[in-house]
């Protein structure tokens, strides 16, 4: 793979996301949460959408959810993930609210909705450390 096709694919690390980025490295998911109305938001932003507020925090959250949709990429969109196709992107409605994209670590038997999940932390080639979602063991029936 090459390394830096992957590396374009990534946000730009800032100062308003370095907590996010940061945390991953550490094995957190952290999420900016409103001082004011205590709603976690993802992506992060400079105002919170539930009550206009700019005073924030970031904390680290459970890095629970449950899959809210999903689609599995077959087309090689990007060089960088010729070799990751097929691939599935979930979208993830975290234990705390908000809804988060990425891709699923593994393979689970039957994917549905409200699958439980968890994150998990995968380096990159580059050495950014990425989250992504595993079903693992917490599968229960339907």
């Amino acid at each position: 793979m090459d390394v830096a096709a992957y590396e374009k694919l990534l946000p730009d690390i800032t100062p308003r996301n370095k907590p996010f980025w940061d945390g991953c490295a550490a094995g957190e998911l952290r999420l900016q949460r409103c001082t004011d109305c205590g709603r976690h938001r993802f992506p992060d932003a400079p105002v919170c959408p539930q009550c206009l507020s700019s005073s924030a925090s970031w904390e680290a959250v459970s890095g629970t959810g449950t899959i809210w949709s999903w689609c599995t990429m077959h087309q090689r969109y990007f060089a960088a993930f010729a070799d990751e196709v097929p691939y599935r992107l979930v979208y993830v409605r975290l234990t705390e609210g908000p809804l988060v994209i990425s891709v699923l670590a593994d393979e689970p038997d039957e994917l549905r909705l409200d699958l439980p999940v968890r994150v998990v932390f995968r380096p990159s080639p580059g050495g950014r450390v990425i989250p992504q979602f595993s079903t693992g063991d917490l599968v229960t029936a339907a």
